[in-house]
């Protein structure tokens, strides 16, 4: 491929990440002020300076657009939780994770707050399939962390005992988010920041070691 090919093709590739973090962005603010019901996707793409037909090309749905969101999330997570110090327990390491992760995503996971009902995750081919998405990536990333830490431990074994701290990770942040987005007095316009979410997430991280006792 010439120089002047592999230019163009860097222009396309900013142009496309460009309008897709509008449309992300514009969503965001619109669910906020509007709630997510009432935002139509010819709202997102008028706020984005974009066309409906252009929403559509990269994403099928408003819905999708959400999801997008989580999954774009799912390396960073994996990447923060694999580079946690090895003496935070497994839990710990997620929690942590998740908190640095998130600053580093375009928005700031702003959307979760004020997107598609949370409890809409756990229904539907779609929803559970980027569930497992997110599931899988924590899990890969504990499995890592484990690995290194006892190394002779069998890999079935391991990718089970990941596949379980995963699992429970993830409850407790969809219950952190469900008591977040539905409590008294939830605040609308501008999303809730991390930092706002974050004293939920500690709470609702601290009743897995416990065991709930």
């Amino acid at each position: 491929m010439e120089e002047q090919d592999v230019q163009e093709t860097g222009r396309r590739d900013r142009k496309k990440a460009a309008t897709r973090g509008s449309l992300l962005r514009a969503a965001t603010r619109m669910f906020a002020e509007r709630g997510y019901q009432e935002t139509t996707v010819k709202d997102i793409a008028a706020a984005a300076g974009v066309t409906e037909r252009t929403f559509f090309r990269y994403f099928p749905s408003k819905e999708d657009l959400v999801f997008a969101e989580v999954l774009d999330f799912v390396p960073l997570l994996a990447k923060e939780i694999a580079g946690r110090p090895s003496s935070e327990p497994p839990y710990t390491a997620v929690l942590n994770g998740l908190l640095a992760a998130a600053q580093d995503l375009d928005g700031g996971l702003g959307i979760l707050f004020v997107g598609a009902p949370p409890r809409a995750l756990s229904t539907g081919a779609r929803r559970t399939s980027v569930l497992a998405d997110f599931e899988d990536g924590i899990a890969e990333a504990l499995a890592d962390r484990l690995a290194r830490r006892s190394p002779d431990e069998l890999a079935r074994t391991r990718a089970l005992h990941a596949s379980v701290l995963a699992r429970a990770s993830v409850a407790a942040i969809r219950s952190a988010l469900i008591a977040f987005t539905t409590r008294d007095g939830a605040p609308t316009g501008p999303p809730p920041s991390v930092e706002d979410f974050a004293q939920v997430l500690h709470e609702a991280f601290a009743v897995l070691p416990s065991g709930g006792v």
